[in-house]
This record gives structure tokens, sequence and C-alpha cells, in this order.
């Protein structure tokens, strides 16, 4: 009996792994922010080690496109400043994934119970989309610029360079390419200290 109870705590801990919680306090310092929430350290570092990804690109996207809040979404679009006619998307939670993408995701993966508002699905998500936009338009995983207008066109977009007719999303991308170089920086700094406590937990835990 006491067997069964721990490992139905052990399932229930690991089932709350990367939920929901409030944005970061320090968004801009990756140390403070995998400090602040270390299981977001364990979900990066699995999803870097699943599809290749360094940690400091995906993590860049997303502070650009949710701040790190897992229920973001596109505002309210309204009619006649008080009737609401819905959102300009789908796109939802920390990695802002539209539904359709999401469900190509879900299916590619066989991950049927992800939830965009958990932090540990959304980054695998972006791990994802990262890798299949090298294969598919030749980006390197490291290449932040290049990876978050992919991630903003689509892989279709991307080719067309639709990105051309938007000057003020290539200025986005610049921001997005100096916040993963200022975090690539600061991940070096406190790497080693993040790797032994996550082999810590995942061995003693």
């Amino acid at each position: 009996m006491k067997l069964k109870v721990v490992l139905l705590l052990a399932m229930i801990t690991a089932g709350l792994t990367g939920c929901a919680t409030a944005p970061p306090k320090s968004p801009e310092n990756i140390c403070e922010i995998f400090y602040e929430n270390r299981d977001w350290y364990d979900a990066a570092k699995d999803a870097n080690d699943r599809w290749g990804v360094p940690i400091h690109v995906p993590m860049a996207m997303m502070y650009q496109e949710s701040s790190f809040k897992s229920d973001a979404q596109p505002p309210m679009e309204w009619f006649l400043g008080f009737i609401p006619i819905g959102r300009a998307s789908s796109a939802y939670g920390y990695s802002q994934a539209k539904t359709a993408t999401w469900d190509d995701y879900t299916r590619e993966t066989d991950n049927g119970w992800a939830d965009r508002d958990d932090f540990a699905d959304a980054i695998d998500f972006m791990g994802w989309f990262i890798s299949k936009t090298q294969r598919i338009n030749g980006v390197s995983k490291w290449d932040a610029y290049n990876q978050y207008l992919n991630y903003h066109e689509g892989w279709g977009g991307y080719k067309r360079k639709t990105f051309n007719k938007k000057p003020w999303l290539k200025k986005v991308s610049w921001r997005v390419k100096k916040r993963a170089e200022k975090y690539g920086a600061q991940l070096k700094g406190c790497q080693d200290n993040l790797d032994s406590s996550w082999l810590w937990r995942l061995f003693f835990a």
C-alpha cells in the first residue's frame, strides 16, 4: 500500500511539472528565470536533448511571444468599439502557438496530452518547430533572427520572403536575436550550476 501511495504521489508531481506559473520576476536574465523556476530548466534541457535546439534561442523567442505568460493570447477585436468579434488569431499560451500548428505538433510527436499553457509542452513545441525549420528551410537552430521570421511567417511565408514587406517584423526579429545572444552569454555563467542541480534532482529528488 505504501508503495502505491508513493507511486501515486510521484505521478501527480510529474504531472505538475511545467504547469502554469506566474511570469518570472527577472525575465531579462535567463539564469534568474531558471533559478526561480527550476522545473523550467529541466524542461528546456529536455527540449535541447530531444531536438538539438540551443536553450537560449527558444527562450528568447518565448520572451518575445508571451513574456512567459501561460495564458497569453492576442487582444480581443471590437466592432464599433464595444462589440467583441473575436481575437486576431488562435495563438495561445507560452509559445503563442496557433491551433493548427499545435495540432500538427501533437500529431507528429504523438503527444495528444500536451497543453499550450504548460511550459514543458510549450518549449518542446518550440524545439520541434525550430528543428523542423532547419529541415524545411535550412535555417540553423542557432540563428535566432531567421528562426523567429519562420516562427512568425510560417515555413511557406519565409520561403516567399513575406517578411520583406514587414520592416517592423525585421526589427522584432533583431530584438529576438540580441536577446538570444544575451541569454546565451548569461547561460554560460550559470549552466554548470543548473546542470548539477538538474542531475541531482534527476537521480535523488
